[in-house]
């Protein structure tokens, strides 16, 4: 009788095992090889979702026995990785691009004024605006001039914004309703005058002026360009955006789009340090849902080094007399600076002159004494002096745009010099500094496509495999350093650590399914890989 109770428990309890109900999923991806860049960089074969975060981490064989999900995706030995982060973008403005002429690549200002031509014969608009234009590019690397655009378009104004959004050409027509004469004088910004006359060129600030006649977009415009650019990024397997700059209306717009389901896209919005906008949301504290993080502020140190305006210590090496310029005066950063670190809030100032990171870190380090981990970032970082590296000890994060090297190394040389340049674009150096950096794009001033910031990172080499040994290559970053650039080091710079950046249970389920491996491949193909399948947490994007 025992032995028959013995075996009946057996019996039961296997019986009680097989019956166990597996736990419910919404999806399961199966056979892969996925780069969950946790703090181990642990490679594992499966997840799994539930209710847009990861609930499981590890071997196919397990997650199989333990779920039963809704949608399942066999990999078929396809590479997973975190969705990419853009540390610093402009979606909003790439948006407005695709609705206006498209002068990227072109080869002559010639070609500039045909595509206007061309653009305006198709839409017929009361008002031409484009932007690309960059004059390096061109066998003539002088400034254009307004005069063509004068004579074709003597009543319709023309404004023409160069490829780094710190120039502008306008025609005529567009200086008259400006108010803009050879005698208008802006405090960091030039209006350009050649032999007593305006060429049709302005710098920074000076720029403004020409914004301030520029018609507003029509909300249906506005809402239209935010669902392409999140469409084209998507493409890519970007999952976040960081914009670099906005106005308090168009963050409201993105968070409306957002809760209505039109956008699925994470966006943290560094709103524009404007007096207005620092009062509102400095008031309001930070700003937090699951698809939008409103904590910091962009501010504006200075302008580019293709058009001059980026602010050296010593003249450009190509232009003596001139050094380009800060676009607030000193103690009116120190102002704003303090200001945000009275709040909750981040300061992410764009600086690319070695006396513009010189300015901006001694008054970081200064307001943000006794203030740890603030994770105030520093946009581009791109001239540099040496002795200003160890700044980034003290918790300051470099974002940075590996493109912007492999663009401007044609002619960077030029306007620093060969002492400066060695200081310039030197990702590997600040790294070893700072222990992490994010790694953005700045589009529309590059290309959106990440693989060209992975490419430009590791190889330091164009699309044409110039320069053949890469340039300044002891600045080149590994390919490891190169995706947590792109996902938990970017996440971490927006104090988003614990809920995205890398593939571990808790966290969104936002991730990139890719035919190919960017980590082992052969470097010079990473460029034209593109993502199979993207996720934003937990649904299919792309």
């Amino acid at each position: 009788m025992k032995r028959f109770s013995f075996f009946l428990i057996l019996l039961l309890v296997s019986l009680t095992s097989c019956s166990s109900k597996k736990e419910s999923a919404d999806l399961m991806l199966t056979n892969a090889k996925i780069y969950t860049v946790n703090d181990t960089f642990d490679i594992v074969e499966a997840l799994v979702v539930k209710e847009g975060k990861i609930i499981f981490i590890g071997t196919t064989k397990e997650a199989n026995e333990r779920f039963e999900a809704k949608d399942i995706i066999e990999a078929n030995n396809q590479y997973v990785y975190p969705g990419f982060y853009d540390a610093h973008a402009h979606l909003y403005k790439y948006g407005l691009t695709m609705q206006t002429v498209n002068l990227r690549g072109t080869k002559s200002y010639d070609e500039v004024v045909a595509k206007v031509v061309e653009f305006q014969q198709r839409k017929k608009v009361a008002f031409i605006e484009g932007r690309g234009w960059d004059q390096n590019d061109w066998e003539n690397k002088e400034f254009p001039t307004r005069a063509k655009l004068d004579v074709l378009f003597p009543e319709t104004p023309v404004v023409l914004t160069r490829i780094d959004g710190h120039a502008m050409l306008v025609n005529g027509k567009a200086l008259d309703l400006a108010g803009i004469t050879e005698n208008t004088k802006v405090d960091g910004g030039q209006v350009e005058v050649i032999n007593g006359e305006t060429t049709g060129i302005l710098v920074d600030n000076a720029m403004e002026l020409i914004k301030a006649i520029t018609p507003e977009p029509s909300l249906k415009t506005k809402i239209q360009a935010l669902k392409e650019a999140q469409d084209t990024v998507f493409n890519y397997g970007i999952t976040t955006i960081n914009e670099a700059g906005l106005d308090r209306e168009i963050i409201e717009l993105i968070d409306s789009l957002q809760k209505a389901k039109v956008l699925d896209l994470n966006v943290y919005a560094m709103a524009m340090a404007t007096k207005e906008n620092l009062a509102y949301y400095t008031q309001k504290g930070i700003y937090k849902t699951p698809q939008l993080n409103v904590r910091s502020f962009k501010f504006m140190g200075d302008g580019a080094l293709g058009s001059r305006g980026a602010c050296l210590h010593l003249p450009y090496s190509d232009k003596p007399k001139q050094f380009g310029a800060l676009l607030s005066p000193i103690e009116e950063i120190k102002r704003i600076a303090t200001q945000i670190a009275n709040s909750d809030y981040q300061m992410n100032a764009h600086a690319i002159g070695d006396s513009t990171n010189t300015v901006l870190l001694k008054i970081y380090a200064e307001v943000l004494k006794n203030k740890p981990n603030r994770r105030w970032k520093i946009e581009h970082a791109q001239i540099m002096q040496e002795q200003d590296f160890d700044y980034f000890k003290l918790g300051i994060i470099p974002s940075v745009q590996p493109t912007h090297a492999t663009s401007d190394m044609y002619w960077a040389e030029d306007r620093v010099g060969e002492a400066r340049i060695k200081n310039s674009y030197a990702y590997k150096t600040i790294l070893n500094k700072a222990g992490l950096l994010a790694l953005g794009t700045d589009f529309p001033i590059e290309e959106v496509n990440p693989m060209l910031t992975f490419y430009a990172a590791v190889a330091r080499k164009d699309l044409k495999n110039y320069p053949e040994k890469g340039f300044q290559m002891e600045n080149a970053l590994t390919r490891e350093e190169t995706l947590k650039g792109m996902t938990i080091w970017a996440a971490y710079s927006n104090f988003e650590e614990k809920e995205k950046g890398s593939l571990e249970i808790g966290k969104w389920a936002d991730f990139t399914i890719f035919s190919n491996d960017i980590m082992t491949m052969p470097i010079e193909k990473v460029p034209y890989v593109k993502p199979t399948q993207v996720f934003v947490k937990g649904k299919e994007v792309k």
